[in-house]
């Protein structure tokens, strides 16, 4: 009896370990989707929001990436961190404070050709006042914030 109490103990320790950190890509709780499955190529080639479609997918970083176009899937999979998200799809703004949140992918940016996501349009409006110093910001907390 004490050697399966031990073996469950020791389950349960591995088990909170492995769910210790974050997953580097942000995809919800019941998806594995990246971007909420937009089509991340399409904020750069379309200027626009476009939703993927599940039979265009790949997977990269531990999520699944939807598209709209082959075109599309093929650009993002010659050049993915081109086309991913800052700080893995979670809000740009709250990593800049040193903390996590969803990243909505009709809330986004580009700066010096790099996608960034925010929580809702007003965290949206306060990125958009100092967009460079949360950059800054955002990029000290990179990764660790995920820990």
């Amino acid at each position: 009896m004490g050697r399966v109490l031990l073996l469950a103990a020791g389950l349960l320790l591995a088990s909170t370990m492995a769910w210790a950190g974050k997953a580097p890509v942000y995809t919800g709780l019941l998806s594995n989707t990246g971007a909420g499955g937009y089509d991340v190529v399409s904020y750069f080639e379309q200027q626009q929001a476009v939703p993927g479609s599940s039979h265009i997918t790949t997977e990269y970083q531990g999520a699944t990436w939807r598209f709209s176009s082959a075109e599309h899937l093929a650009r993002f999979e010659a050049d993915p961190e081109r086309y991913a998200p800052a700080y893995g799809g979670y809000c740009a703004w709250a990593v800049s404070q040193g903390y996590l949140a969803k990243g909505d992918p009709r809330h986004w940016t580009i700066l010096e050709d790099r996608l960034y996501l925010n929580f809702s349009q007003s965290v949206q409006d306060t990125w958009l006042q100092d967009t460079a110093g949360f950059i800054q910001q955002a990029d000290r907390n990179w990764p660790s914030v995920l820990e």
